[in-house]
């Protein structure tokens, strides 16, 4: 595919998305990405957070955690690009140990993955002796290494029923926590949060992490869109607040949001979750009117760029390492959230 080709081909997807200076730029670098990605052997994984135009040139493969997990877990090539954050790409590396594994950035990290720490797995362990322990892949190896079982958005609820425990400690995020909860007829709590009485009647364990983007969607945005457009169908994502989940016409993972607006006939939609995924399913559904009301870029997803992708491909750079002893745990829990699917 020649610069024009690549010009063509992410125009005709991204011409009311990207103003067309722009995308005769990136034309230009994903048509020198994609020829030193062929030369090196190199597949690229792109989740649905990627800016479009990134998003519409240059991964072999697009989708959710679980879902690029899986293309991790299948790829023959030596080099795994990561367009994501450092979790997504330790996790590449957790199931590739022999293979080199690049983030585009250094600086791609993840308030939520960072909201926990291997030592608070192990103290709740201590705390809940004989409990297992679900772990949200959004989170670092050592944390999947002290886990029974890794989960995403999509499957966290049939992880926690497949365990057959009477009680399951689930972590980091407390949105999905309270969400999945609901959906499983659970009662939660949070022990770390105010003293929560630990000896009252409980079925689930959570902790308070967040995720920056998707905790500041409130009810309220969903009543004032409403008012101006009734007929808007609402898409939540389960890492929001389960007042926004429960006032949102559906909720689910980014992938099953994609294809929620694929196969709806609804005419208009707004997607609460981070904005470039909101762009990226308008430019794959352009018969379908998106509402541009959502302004939250998650500023770790905007770390990834198709300059900084070049030069993880020209200088080998930046190289994710997982420690044997924990890559080992951790594979075990993320094979498990893989063979639940």
């Amino acid at each position: 595919m020649t610069i024009q080709e690549m010009y063509l081909k992410m125009k005709e997807k991204l011409r009311d998305v990207v103003p067309d200076p722009e995308l005769r730029i990136k034309a230009e670098l994903a048509y020198e990405i994609n020829r030193l990605k062929a030369e090196r052997n190199a597949v690229i994984l792109g989740h649905n957070y990627m800016e479009p135009a990134l998003y519409y040139s240059i991964p072999d493969f697009v989708g959710d955690s679980l879902e690029l997990s899986r293309k991790a877990a299948q790829t023959d090539k030596d080099i795994i690009i990561f367009c994501g954050v450092r979790f997504m790409a330790e996790t590449a590396k957790i199931l590739n140990p022999a293979k080199t594994v690049l983030l585009p950035s250094e600086k791609a990290g993840c308030s939520l993955a960072a909201s926990i720490t291997a030592a608070d797995v192990r103290n709740l362990r201590a705390q809940f002796p004989g409990v297992p322990v679900v772990t949200y892949v959004n989170t670092y190896a050592d944390v999947k290494a002290e886990s029974d079982v890794c989960c995403t958005s999509s499957n966290a609820a049939a992880v926690v029923k497949s365990l057959g425990s009477d009680v399951v400690i689930f972590l980091p995020d407390e949105y999905l926590a309270r969400n999945v909860a609901a959906e499983t007829g659970k009662r939660i709590i949070f022990p770390r949060k105010g003293g929560a009485d630990v000896q009252a009647d409980f079925q689930l364990v959570g902790w308070e992490g967040r995720c920056e983007v998707h905790e500041k969607f409130t009810v309220d945005d969903i009543v004032n869109v409403r008012k101006q457009f009734p007929d808007v169908l609402v898409l939540a994502h389960p890492e929001c607040s389960p007042e926004v989940v429960e006032a949102s016409d559906f909720s689910g993972s980014t992938t099953a949001m994609e294809r929620f607006v694929r196969e709806s006939k609804a005419p208009r939609y707004l997607l609460l979750t981070e904005c470039a995924m909101g762009d990226n399913v308008a430019a794959a559904n352009p018969d379908k009117e998106m509402l541009r009301l959502c302004n939250i870029r998650c500023p770790h997803m905007n770390q990834i760029t198709l300059e900084d992708t070049l030069e993880a491909l020209r200088k080998t750079r930046y190289v994710i390492e997982v420690p044997e002893d924990v890559r080992v745990k951790a594979a075990r829990a993320v094979e498990r959230m893989i063979a639940i699917g």
